[in-house]
């Protein structure tokens, strides 16, 4: 019988593609944080890298990263 990989935890799956997606922008955390102002957050780089780093952020901070990303669209397979 195969074996199959246990799927990633939904925290995983969000802490990852914020990761990806920000180093697809090209951009730093310290820049991430300077966007998310316009989007009403008041984080820092350090705040950012915490968040991410535990997977565990709430949805509209994960929303407002996708924002300030400038994302058209996401695809939930991608995730």
């Amino acid at each position: 019988m195969k074996e199959t990989a246990p799927k990633k935890s939904w925290e995983d799956r969000a802490r990852l593609f914020l990761k990806a997606e920000i180093t697809r922008a090209d951009i730093t955390y310290e820049e991430l944080a300077n966007r998310l102002k316009a989007h009403g957050f008041n984080e820092n780089a350090a705040s950012i890298a915490n968040k991410i780093s535990r997977g565990t952020f709430a949805a509209t901070f994960f929303l407002a990263c996708l924002a300030a990303l400038e994302l058209e669209g996401i695809r939930l397979e991608n995730i």
